[in-house]
């Protein structure tokens, strides 16, 4: 075998597998941007890492596709093998083994994306909550005197708003709370942005502010915790979120949608120059006011001047018309007690007209009437009820056995049985028997029986 000599081999750029794969990745990486891609999921796997790696086929080819756990979280679908899928992705290459893949970024069912069921699901949910209700919604201010500004420090969305501020009226005061606008847990501190400058209450209003982005990029203003927070929160809020093309969740149930973080600034700014132009108006009505006034004051003063007369000839003239008011004033309380004595009369009499003694003495004669015919008639009633009661006695005592036996005759029963003899072959010699008198009882012994 010929070996190579030690100058030629120095003249070789030889590659590693390593190398050859790290630069095979990073020409990948660099040459193809982000990229959308549709297709079939296949030969899905979920290792115990939480991340899931599958194939991405069409009827011609396939891809390895990995999609790491920290971008799963806005999929919303459950991943399985057949299911038809679009998602945005990066081309790569995994240097440990050489293969070709695209790392997955955010995944969507292909047609309608999840993204969008979501947002529509939660804003059918917000609206059956009263979150969107215009009663609730807050009036703007007419001219507030602090602005709050909830957005990205770091973003243009800022400088384009304090720019309209300035511009429109450079008075007002800002007050910046910084959050992200994008990523996890953009939403939690948005809704905590909000939480705080409600709870100091120190703004008269506030922007929720954003640049435009994708339906992804814009997610943070379409979370719960972000709609729920607005509608609790006592602040207006303006929602100038994305491009005028843009709605979100936040442009629901914030109390004005501005289409543009610059027209949020501009809703809430009054222009300056109209409220001078408003001011300068304003005072020259108050000067020709004034003037007019003034005008009015002294001609009403020179008036009053030429009326002006001495105190002396005023007093004497009170005087005059005291002592005349004291004259009639005797003769007026005299006329006015005799009408008053004259009106007393004539009630006095109409009361009497209407008086009910007269008819109280009748009803009381007609009482006694009555009362003396009654206790005739009681008596007469009870004495007919005793007479017949005396009759009825007598006829009942008549038919009694009791008077019976009073003439002598007497009742006889066994003394075993009781039962009542009426006949002498009912009882036999020498059976007892008891015979009842009118006064006592009499035992007997039957000695002998006779018949009729």
């Amino acid at each position: 075998m010929v070996q190579p000599s030690p100058a030629v081999t120095t003249l070789r750029d030889i590659y590693t597998v390593s190398r050859l794969n790290r630069e095979a990745k990073s020409l990948l990486e660099g040459s193809f941007p982000p990229i959308w891609i549709e297709g079939e999921i296949s030969n899905l796997s979920r290792p115990a890492s939480g991340h899931v790696y599958f194939s991405l086929k069409d009827p011609q080819a396939q891809v390895r596709c990995a999609f790491f756990r920290q971008h799963q979280r806005l999929a919303g679908i459950t991943l399985k093998d057949g299911l038809h899928v679009l998602l945005r992705a990066r081309v790569s290459l995994y240097e440990g083994r050489g293969d070709f893949q695209v790392i997955v970024e955010y995944l969507e069912e292909a047609g309608e994306g999840a993204l969008r069921r979501a947002f529509d699901a939660l804003k059918q949910r917000l609206a059956k909550d009263g979150l969107f209700e215009t009663a609730h919604k807050l009036p703007l201010p007419r001219l507030p005197r602090r602005i709050g500004i909830i957005t990205s420090p770091s973003g243009a969305v800022l400088h384009d708003i304090l720019t309209t501020l300035k511009r429109r009226f450079p008075a007002i005061a800002v007050l910046v709370f910084p959050v992200p606008v994008q990523g996890e847990g953009a939403a939690e501190k948005i809704a905590a942005a909000i939480r705080l400058a409600g709870e100091r209450n120190d703004c008269d209003a506030l922007i929720l502010a954003r640049g435009g982005g994708s339906l992804e990029d814009l997610w943070p203003f379409n979370e719960e915790i972000v709609a729920r927070a607005i509608y609790a929160c006592p602040v207006p809020i303006v929602s100038g979120v994305g491009h005028e093309t843009d709605f979100t969740i936040a442009d629901m149930s914030a109390d004005a949608r501005a289409p543009t973080p610059t027209a949020a600034a501009e809703m809430l700014s009054p222009d300056q120059h109209e409220w001078l132009t408003h001011f300068a108006r304003v005072a020259n009505r108050l000067t020709t006011a004034m003037r007019g006034r003034l005008r009015n004051h002294s001609q009403h003063l020179d008036w009053l001047g030429a009326r002006l007369v001495h105190p002396r000839s005023r007093l004497a003239l009170l005087q005059q018309r005291l002592t005349s008011l004291s004259q009639r004033l005797p003769l007026a309380q005299i006329t006015r007690l005799r009408q008053a004595r004259s009106q007393w009369q004539t009630m006095t009499a109409a009361l009497l007209q209407h008086s009910p003694l007269p008819r109280l003495r009748a009803a009381a004669l007609d009482n006694r009437h009555f009362y003396t015919r009654l206790a005739a008639a009681m008596k007469r009633r009870i004495e007919r009820a005793d007479a017949r009661l005396q009759q009825v006695m007598q006829g009942l005592h008549a038919l009694s056995p009791l008077a019976t036996l009073e003439r002598g005759f007497a009742i006889v029963q066994k003394s075993a049985t009781g039962a009542i003899v009426t006949e002498a072959a009912a009882v036999q010699a020498g059976e007892r028997v008891q015979a009842r008198l009118a006064h006592g009882y009499l035992d007997c012994l039957v000695e002998k029986t006779r018949g009729q």
